[in-house]
């Protein structure tokens, strides 16, 4: 197994942050609808907490956005060939560290339906539903809360 090295996104890494939402097995079908067209840009890295998990060939593994303004998990993506290896725990777990170094006391999750279970198992907790948002998300979202402290 490879390792995994979790750093700080910069602004060249756009690019290969929206090739791997567009190329999301997990966005097709009923959820295709909000793939299209969706950007992840050099001024978007810039302004928020983003970070990449990387092997040392320094290949994409996944990576998340954490805005702190309000608090939440923006983004959150894992490579398809690489989910269920422990990627997901990597990214997730030191974002709700940096969270409550940054004085939050808790972290929104808008989560994609089948990634619930993902979030809930790293001691989320379910706090409601989010309404679809037409047009391009027709589905209701749970929203999950982690605790920082």
């Amino acid at each position: 197994m490879q390792s995994t090295t979790i750093k700080r996104a910069v602004a060249r890494d756009a690019d290969r942050l929206t090739s791997l939402i567009q190329n999301c097995g997990a966005y097709q079908g009923p959820y295709a609808s909000i793939i299209p067209g969706y950007r992840v840009t050099a001024d978007y890295i810039t302004r928020h907490q983003v970070f990449v998990a990387v092997d040392e060939t320094g290949r994409l593994q996944g990576f998340y956005a954490l805005l702190l303004k309000p608090p939440e998990v923006d983004l959150a993506f894992v490579a398809d060939d690489v989910q269920g290896g422990g990627v997901g725990r990597l990214l997730i777990e030191p974002m709700i560290t940096q969270a409550g170094a940054a004085g939050l006391t808790e972290v929104r999750v808008v989560s994609h339906p089948p990634a619930e279970e993902f979030y809930r198992r790293l001691g989320a907790v379910r706090v409601g539903t989010v309404a679809p948002s037409p047009l391009k998300v027709n589905w209701e979202r749970p929203e999950l809360r982690f605790t920082t402290i």
